[in-house]
């Protein structure tokens, strides 16, 4: 079963979970994907301006709308 990762992200919020720890089983559980180290040493180092540069260059890659996506997927946590 192959889910959504922003409902991964509102399910595991759901159950008390924090971004943390969120990351923290992601790398567990992928624990030789480069791409998720990256991330984790860019959010331990508070590089918010890395994460998003990835974030935008992902969803480009994909030809989806980071701009538009964020505000909607902001909207579910208000």
């Amino acid at each position: 079963m192959n889910i959504n990762p922003i409902e991964m992200v509102k399910m595991f919020m759901r159950k008390g979970g924090t971004p943390k720890e969120l990351l923290q089983k992601a790398i567990t559980e992928n624990n030789s994907n480069s791409m998720i180290d990256n991330l984790m040493k860019m959010a331990v180092k508070g590089d918010s301006k890395g994460i998003e540069n990835f974030a935008r260059n992902y969803m480009k890659e994909q030809g989806r709308d980071f701009d538009k996506e964020f505000s909607e997927f902001r909207k579910n946590f208000k």
